[in-house]
């Protein structure tokens, strides 16, 4: 198999298996490879005694994990979530419900009918 369609493709199972947790470790020794290959490369630099600094690093894990960010959250419980691998849809709120019947009849001069206020025949 292909290692890096091996490490993008989330896991469909809901619990956390023994493959699972390997796949996150390789991706966090991924990351954690490319920030330090990147701190030394710009520690060669005349940007050095910035880098050397906390903020420094800190600034060049945060920019880093802006490209990661996808990968490194795939098979995280919510990430499975928004992707529907895990179980049912939520059911909707009554509010929520309520608002969409409301907006249904959005821009109609005439309500609903049988009831509301000017639905039906007085």
């Amino acid at each position: 198999m292909n290692i890096w369609r091996w490490l993008t493709t989330p896991d469909p199972s809901s619990t956390y298996t023994a493959s699972k947790i390997g796949r996150i470790a390789a991706r966090f020794v991924l990351f954690l490879l490319a920030v330090t290959l990147i701190n030394t490369l710009l520690s060669l630099t005349p940007l050095r005694p910035y880098v050397a600094t906390w903020w420094g690093s800190a600034i060049v894990v945060f920019a880093l994990y802006i490209p990661f960010a996808r990968i490194l959250i795939l098979d995280t419980p919510g990430a499975m979530r928004q992707q529907g691998l895990r179980g049912p849809a939520v059911k909707p709120s009554a509010s929520a419900v309520r608002r969409k019947e409301r907006n249904r009849y959005a821009g109609v001069k005439k309500g609903p009918p049988g009831g509301g206020r000017g639905g039906g025949r007085r």
